[in-house]
């Protein structure tokens, strides 16, 4: 045996800290794919309650979810209400939903 250690990772093997050949290039297609799927998932609420918000959110439409995680400590949600703005409300208001990818780009469209 060598002096030197080598490692498989997800069936892909390494050398060191270097991947080898085709393992670069998979690694890089599955990066690529990986952050494209983050990118396209977005998320979604339905308002349940306008309580004191009758003018900026509508009961039983679908806001899409702006990313806040400072804010969602907090647990409030990120929406773009019905002034066109993005305004923080509290996740009470509202039911966080997963549709399909097909129905996300219909909202969307």
């Amino acid at each position: 045996m060598s002096g030197s250690l080598m490692v498989r990772l997800d069936g892909l093997s390494y050398t060191g800290m270097k991947p080898m050949g085709l393992a670069v290039k998979i690694l890089r297609l599955n990066v690529t794919w990986n952050e494209t799927m983050v990118m396209r998932k977005r998320r979604f609420a339905i308002c349940v309650d306008n309580a004191d918000y009758e003018a900026s959110l509508i009961l039983r439409k679908i806001y899409e979810i702006i990313p806040d995680e400072a804010a969602a400590e907090d647990g409030f949600l990120r929406v773009v209400d019905e002034s066109g703005e993005d305004y923080l409300y509290h996740q009470s208001h509202f039911i966080v939903v997963e549709f399909p990818i097909e129905v996300e780009h219909a909202l969307l469209g």
